[in-house]
C-alpha cells in the first residue's frame, strides 16, 4: 500500500539533503565526519616504512643470489659424476629446470649417511633490472596514491558536518516543494491536500538550523509525517463506541450505506455483519436496494452464509419501507445493529438521490456511510463530496485499499469532506476489513 506516496516523499527528502549539502560545500562550510570503519592512515605509513626497510635490504638478497648460482654449478657437477645412476634427458632445458626435475622425480637411492642437496625454485631470487633507489621511489608513490584513495573513500562513506550552522531557506525549498506537489497530484492526491502538505512542510522546515547533512533528512521526514498526520486524523467516534452508547439507551445503532454502483457496498455490509458478530453483537440487514436486478438475491446470499436476519420486500417496492421494518425488527428483538443496503447511484441521478433522502427521513439512521473504491482515486473524493452535499454523510469506508498503490484517495477523502474514515476493505473475504487507525496509516506510509 501507498508505494507511490512513499517513493515521492523519499525523493523529496533526498533532493533537499543533496541541495543543502552542495550549498554548504560551495560556501566552504563543511568538514567530513569519519566513520569507525575508515582506513587508518597510520597503518599505511607504517606499511610504507616496512616496505622501505625491505627494499634497502634488497642488495643483500642479491648477494645471496650469487651463492645460489654457485650451488647450481655444484649440483650440476655432482649430477655429472653420477650419470650412470640417473636417466639421461635428451631434450635440453635450462640447467636449473633440469636439476629440479632430476632431484624431485628421479632421485637415486642413497645411504642414510649421504648428504643431499635440495633446491626449490622459490628459493632463487631473480635479479632486478632497476636500481634499489628507483624501487623505493616507486613504492613511496604507490603508498601516496593509497592515501589519496583512502581520502576519497572516506568522503564517500562519511557524512558532512557543517562548520557553521546551516539554515534552511525558502530558496532551498522552492523547487523541491513544487516538484513534491506535482508528484502528489500524480498519485491521485486531491489538490487541496497536496497544497496543505507542501505548506505544512514549508512552515516546519524554513529556519531550521542544520548541523550535519543527515539532519536534513531527519527534519524533512518529521515535517512530512507531521503534515500527513494532520490530514488523516479526522475527529469522529468509532462505530463500536456508538453501538455501546445506543445499547445503553436500549436502542439499535442504525447505519445506512450509500455510494455509486460497483464500489462494494453489499459485500462491505456482509463484512461488517461478520465483524460485529465476532464482537458479540447481533446485526440485522435491510435489503433496501429494490431497484437493481439481483440486488436482493446478492445480499440474501451473504446473510445466509453469515446466518444473519434479512428484512426484504419484493423488487420495486418502497426502499424506505424496508429500512423502517428492519429498524422496528431490531428494536423488537433487542438487536444492537441495523445495516441498510441501498441502491448504487451516480451523484448526478436526481431521482435516485431524492429516494436516498427519503430513506434517511424515514429510517432516521445514526450514521450515513459513503462506500468508495480506493482505486478510483480523485473520483472517489469527488463522489464523496457530492453525496456529502446531498445528504450530509457521517463517515467513509474505502474498499480495495490493499490494492491501492498510489494511496491518493485514502490520504485525501477524509480531509476534503471533513468526515472520518471508519473502515478499510483489505481483501475479498469476510474477515478482510480493518477498523481505521490513523497511526497504522502513518506507519504504512512512512515504513
Amino acid at each position: 500500500m501507498f508505494e507511490s506516496i512513499k517513493k515521492k516523499f523519499a525523493e523529496a527528502s533526498g533532493k533537499l539533503t543533496k541541495k543543502v549539502s552542495e550549498e554548504a560545500e560551495e560556501e566552504n562550510n563543511v568538514k567530513l565526519e569519519e566513520k569507525a570503519d575508515e582506513v587508518d592512515e597510520s597503518t599505511l605509513i607504517n606499511q610504507h616504512d616496512t616496505n622501505k626497510d625491505d627494499l634497502i635490504n634488497y642488495e643483500k638478497d642479491n648477494e645471496k643470489s650469487n651463492d645460489y648460482e654457485k650451488t647450481e654449478k655444484d649440483i650440476s657437477s655432482e649430477l655429472n659424476s653420477s650419470e650412470d645412476e640417473f636417466e639421461v634427458i635428451e631434450d635440453k632445458e635450462t640447467t636449473f629446470s633440469k636439476i629440479s626435475e632430476k632431484l624431485r622425480f628421479k632421485k637415486p637411492k642413497a645411504d642414510k649417511s649421504d648428504d643431499k642437496i635440495k633446491i626449490d625454485r622459490s628459493d632463487v631470487i631473480s635479479k632486478s633490472d632497476k636500481p634499489v633507489d628507483e624501487k623505493i621511489v616507486e613504492t613511496e608513490t604507490d603508498i601516496s596514491s593509497d592515501l589519496e584513495t583512502s581520502d576519497d573513500e572516506k568522503k564517500k562513506s562519511g557524512i558532512f558536518s557543517f562548520i557553521r550552522e546551516k539554515t534552511i531557506s525558502e530558496k532551498d525549498l522552492e523547487d523541491i516543494l513544487w516538484e513534491l506537489e506535482l508528484s502528489l497530484l500524480e498519485s491521485d492526491v486531491a489538490i487541496d491536500v497536496a497544497n496543505f502538505v507542501v505548506e505544512s512542510v514549508r512552515e516546519d522546515l524554513i529556519g531550521q538550523k542544520i548541523k550535519r547533512s543527515s539532519d536534513v533528512d531527519e527534519y524533512t521526514y518529521q515535517a512530512l509525517r507531521n503534515a500527513v498526520s494532520k490530514i488523516i486524523d479526522i475527529e469522529g467516534k468509532s462505530m463500536t463506541d456508538m453501538i455501546e452508547e445506543k445499547k445503553k439507551m436500549g436502542e439499535p445503532l442504525v447505519v445506512m450505506f450509500v455510494g455509486i454502483n460497483g464500489t462494494g457496498k453489499t459485500t462491505t455490509i456482509g463484512k461488517l455483519a461478520n465483524y460485529y458478530i465476532k464482537k458479540g453483537y447481533t446485526p440485522v440487514v435491510a435489503a433496501s436496494d429494490t431497484f437493481r436486478a439481483g440486488a436482493i438475491e446478492q445480499i440474501n446470499y451473504h446473510t445466509d452464509k453469515l446466518n444473519v436476519k434479512l428484512i426484504k420486500h419484493e423488487k420495486g417496492s418502497d426502499p424506505a419501507a424496508v429500512a423502517f421494518d428492519a429498524v422496528e425488527h431490531a428494536k423488537a428483538k433487542g438487536k444492537e445493529l441495523v445495516l441498510i443496503d441501498t441502491a448504487g447511484r451516480m451523484q448526478t441521478n436526481t431521482n435516485l438521490m431524492d429516494e436516498m433522502k427519503k430513506i434517511r427521513r424515514v429510517a432516521k439512521p445514526d450514521l450515513v456511510v459513503f462506500v468508495g473504491d480506493a482505486l478510483t482515486g480523485n473520483d472517489a473524493v469527488e463522489q464523496a463530496t457530492k453525496f456529502n452535499d446531498a445528504i450530509d454523510i457521517d463517515g467513509v469506508i474505502l474498499t480495495k485499499a490493499d490494492a491501492d498503490s498510489k494511496g491518493g484517495a485514502s490520504l485525501s477523502i477524509g480531509y476534503v469532506i471533513g468526515k472520518p474514515i471508519l473502515f478499510l476493505g483489505i481483501g475479498q473475504g469476510y474477515d478482510d476489513i480493518k477498523e481505521y487507525d490513523p497511526d497504522w496509516m502513518l506507519d504504512q506510509i512512512f515504513s
